[in-house]
């Protein structure tokens, strides 16, 4: 089964759990305990919460409440419809897989076959719709039906499957099918190896003459003929692409080939592999005899029999054809008659096909000279002339006689002279009859292969000792052939190289270059043997077994006297589906509801240690065990200890619990409720209030406050009313400047909220007019502006004159002041001194820029003056030395010449 067979095992005995742990911890495969993981989830998802109520500490177990409970509950609750979804998604994702196992259950699982069914009828309609109702079930039939069949079609080259996207060849004979890379190599190897075999001759050798065969039917080709191009069956287009619509490997239009025989027809099926159909055509032919009238029939068929008598006269001449109107020439006539032979001295009976015969009898006929006679076995008509008259010659041929017939030649009595049979002597007797004698004569020979030389007799021949050490026709053997001339033979050995099948030997004679193909075929079969398939010899290892629509027949192997319908199949059947319906040990007569466990692969892992590595090493292996039935998952009511749940357990898992809530009776303060775990409750008077066991109320007051009190009560959890609040409010009045305290209660009872909110000082508020509120300490909005009685002052718009007047008056725009003749006069003054002031400073700016713009340019006029400078100290020439010192020089040198004479000649 593949790689699914290979890891039904994997994951079911992981620690101490075996499957039951391996269903829990681990992820299941295909057809790993699914019956396992299903019950696990069913009881898991129907009893989530006693399950997490379950005492130990496992995985759904509670802790014990702490101070913040109330926060934790929205988290357990989210963590629960976490939970219950994550359940749901198993399960739907469990039911995929396992739809998915049971549509994909006995397909294997290899790599190599990777490719989709197509849809065989319907192609094969399109591909016969123009050749007519009544289809050809003859071998292109069969090359069509391969075709569809992945794995029928290999290359015999490579041993390897032709898939349906691959570049191929086919051959125009045997109309096999091989991939394009591999004919190119073995025509070019094959023409290789013929001029390598001829490489050793001195022959010119025509390489363009040489042809290649076809690894299969060995039909001759040229070297024209080898493929350069993936072409489609008809050869009408490069490179076809796939079409799971067309046959693969095909361009989809009609083939369009003159059929075979030569009809004048063409091929009217589309694109197709393999040889063309007989001639659909209809055509109008008498019968093989000609004597009944023409009928019209396919072209295929055109030549019929009529069924009668031929009636044709035999080659006897006397008797008539009495076969059945037959195409071709009569037999040969079968009766028997009496025959005379040719001499017409013997009768005897014999068939009348064959009329002529000889006896055994010589003819001893006298010829017309009365003195010799024929010679002649049996014969018809003259026996002749007698062979001993007319011109005859001497033993030798040198002389010429015309004598009669009874008369012998004479010798000439010159030498004979006729040349030996060694080729070089001439015999040196007289004139005689018969043959010449041995040559006797010596001369020194060489052997055949010319390595040895020796003085010998003419007539015998040389042969040495030496072994031939060139190689054969094979390139394998050598000659081994004593004093041989270079006529090396054929290798006759057998060739004994192991096919690419490598399960035969070829059995042709030692040759050169890649053996061909194995011939021998192989048939592989499904379990029920009854779908077959023929392969080449060496695929039938990593080819896959035919598919069957038969039912398989195997017999169960678990405690079901029948399995599940399935198809036949390679390899031990599927895993039992059925529910297994033995009675669990629970002891209340349940049934175990998972699938059968009778026969379950496990992988099995060698854990012992090696005492070394001498040791063979355990590969893990699969082995069908039988595995025991689950623990009881039946759901069964049972209670906790405080009675607050009555939930379905799994009946192994029956015991008492705690639910892990808390008590929740009301206790003696009639205000808080018992806050122990779930426990037995002792001397209660009824089901709501507690027992003598239950926590005691140990909390404060906790009973609601007085609206707009937040201060506690201060007392212990008692059941009457609480007294009164007399704790100190520290409030702020309306304007926020002073701070009041008055008594809680008195606060919260008060009706006139307003007036014991306000500090009875002037509002500290701006109105609009921006002067103090007039009103006390209020709430809401301030006094208006028109109630505002301040005296403000008022301007000109020059500034200049001013009086007082109230707020309202100004506020309201009733009281203005405007400007006089002097306000005028003040104005344009300020203006004409402004734009005096205005030309002063730009007269005093453009000065400023223009003493700045003299100085910049007395620098750059300084900096050119020391440049030009410079410029012409480097280009005036400096004096050389006796310019400056010659003159010095020539004085002094008058009154010292004694001198400078005497220090030469005292040097």
């Amino acid at each position: 089964m593949g790689d699914r067979g290979r890891g039904r095992g994997k994951g079911k005995q992981k620690g101490s759990g075996g499957l039951w742990e391996s269903s829990r911890n681990s992820p299941l495969t295909a057809n790993e305990g699914f019956w396992a993981h299903d019950a696990f989830e069913s009881s898991s998802s129907q009893h989530q919460p006693s399950a997490r109520s379950r005492a130990g500490g496992g995985r759904g177990s509670v802790q014990l409440p702490q101070k913040g409970a109330d926060k934790q509950k929205p988290k357990e609750e989210e963590t629960k419809i976490g939970e219950r979804k994550f359940a749901a998604a198993c399960k739907e994702i469990q039911k995929s897989v396992e739809r998915y196992i049971a549509s994909h259950q006995f397909e294997d699982s290899d790599g190599d076959d990777d490719e989709e069914d197509l849809e065989e009828n319907s192609i094969l309609e399109r591909v016969y719709g123009q050749y007519g109702e009544q289809k050809d079930q003859s071998r292109t039939q069969q090359y069509l039906q391969e075709a569809f069949k992945t794995g029928a079609l290999v290359c015999l080259i490579c041993i390897e499957n032709i898939k349906r996207t691959d570049s191929i060849w086919s051959c125009g004979e045997c109309y096999s099918s091989f991939h394009v890379s591999c004919v190119q190599k073995w025509a070019k190897d094959s023409i290789y190896q013929m001029v390598e075999a001829q490489g050793n001759s001195n022959e010119r050798i025509d390489k363009s003459g040489l042809k290649w065969c076809c690894p299969k039917c060995r039909n001759e080709y040229t070297q024209s003929i080898i493929p350069t191009k993936y072409l489609c069956f008809c050869g009408k287009k490069v490179d076809p692409q796939f079409d799971p619509w067309l046959i693969p490997h095909s361009c989809g239009e009609t083939c369009m080939k003159k059929l075979r025989p030569f009809c004048g027809h063409t091929c009217l099926l589309l694109c197709h592999p393999g040889p063309c159909p007989p001639c659909p055509k209809t055509v109008t032919n008498t019968c093989h005899c000609g004597q009944q009238p023409p009928q019209t029939r396919r072209c295929s068929s055109k030549t019929w029999s009529c069924g009668q008598v031929c009636g044709r006269t035999l080659t006897c001449d006397q008797h008539t054809c009495q076969d059945a109107c037959h195409p071709g020439e009569c037999k040969p006539c079968p009766r028997q008659s009496l025959q005379a032979c040719c001499c017409r001295n013997t009768t005897q009976l014999r068939e009348c096909a064959n009329p002529v015969w000889h006896c055994d009898k010589v003819c001893n006929k006298r010829y017309r000279c009365g003195h010799h006679s024929c010679k002649k076995v049996c014969h018809s008509g003259e026996c002749g002339k007698c062979p001993e008259s007319g011109v005859r010659t001497c033993p030798c041929g040198k002389t010429f006689h015309t004598l009669p017939c009874t008369q012998d030649i004479p010798a000439c009595g010159d030498t004979c002279g006729k040349e030996l049979a060694c080729g070089v002597h001439f015999c040196a007797e007289r004139c005689h009859k018969g043959a010449c004698p041995t040559c006797l004569q010596f001369r020194v020979k060489k052997c055949r292969c010319g390595a040895r030389q020796k003085e010998m007799a003419c007539s015998k021949e040389l042969t040495c000792d030496i072994k031939c050490k060139n190689l054969r026709d094979c390139r394998r053997h050598t000659c081994n052939k004593k004093c041989c001339v270079g006529d090396c033979p054929r290798c006759e050995q057998p060739c004994g190289r192991t096919l690419m099948c490598h399960n035969h030997k070829c059995e042709s004679r030692c040759h050169q270059g890649p053996c061909y193909p194995c011939t021998v075929t192989q048939t592989i079969s499904c379990t029920c043997r009854a779908s077959t398939i023929t392969v080449p010899c060496g695929r039938e290892r990593t080819t896959k077994p035919p598919r069957c629509s038969r039912q398989c027949k195997l017999p169960s192997i678990c405690h079901h006297p029948q399995q599940l319908p399935h198809k036949c199949h390679q390899g031990p059947c599927p895993t039992c589906k059925i529910t297994c319906g033995m009675k669990l040990q629970c002891g209340r007569g349940h049934i175990c509801p998972v699938p059968c466990h009778d026969a379950v692969p496990v992988k099995i892992v060698d854990t012992k240690k090696r005492a070394g590595p001498w040791e063979p090493v355990v590969a893990p292996h699969i082995e069908i065990q039988k595995k025991p039935c689950p623990p009881c998952k039946m759901p069964v009511p049972t209670t906790c200890f405080g009675q607050h749940e009555n939930p379905n357990w799994p009946c192994s898992d029956l015991r008492p619990y705690s639910c892990g809530r808390k008590c929740g009776r009301l206790l003696a303060c009639t205000n808080h409720t018992c806050e122990r775990e779930c426990h037995i409750v002792e001397n209660a008077p009824d089901g709501k209030r507690a027992g003598s066991n239950c926590a005691p109320c140990e909390a404060s007051c906790s009973k609601p406050r007085p609206k707009g009190c937040s201060h506690e009560c201060g007392k212990a959890c008692h059941p009457e009313p609480c007294a009164p609040c007399e704790k100190l409010l520290r409030i702020k009045c309306h304007c926020s400047l002073s701070q009041l305290y008055v008594k809680c209660q008195v606060w919260n009872t008060a009706t006139q909220v307003e007036e014991m909110q306000s500090c009875k000082n002037q509002c500290n508020k701006l109105i609009s007019c921006n002067h103090r509120c007039m009103k006390d300490c209020h709430s809401g909005p301030c006094s208006e502006p028109q109630s505002c009685h301040k005296r403000v002052t008022v301007r000109c718009l020059c500034k200049r004159q001013r009086k007082e007047a109230f707020c309202y008056l100004v506020f309201a725009g009733k009281v203005t002041l405007d400007c006089n003749d002097i306000c005028v006069t003040e104005m344009e003054e300020k203006k004409k001194a402004k734009e005096a002031e205005d030309r002063r400073k730009l007269e005093e700016e453009q000065a400023r820029q223009k003493r700045e713009l003299e100085e910049f340019e007395r620098k750059m006029e300084g900096r050119k003056g020391r440049r030009r400078n410079r410029r012409q100290q480097e280009m005036e020439p400096e004096p050389t030395f006796w310019e400056k010192y010659g003159k010095i020089i020539l004085v002094g040198a008058i009154p010292l010449v004694g001198v400078g004479v005497y220090m030469v000649f005292d040097l």
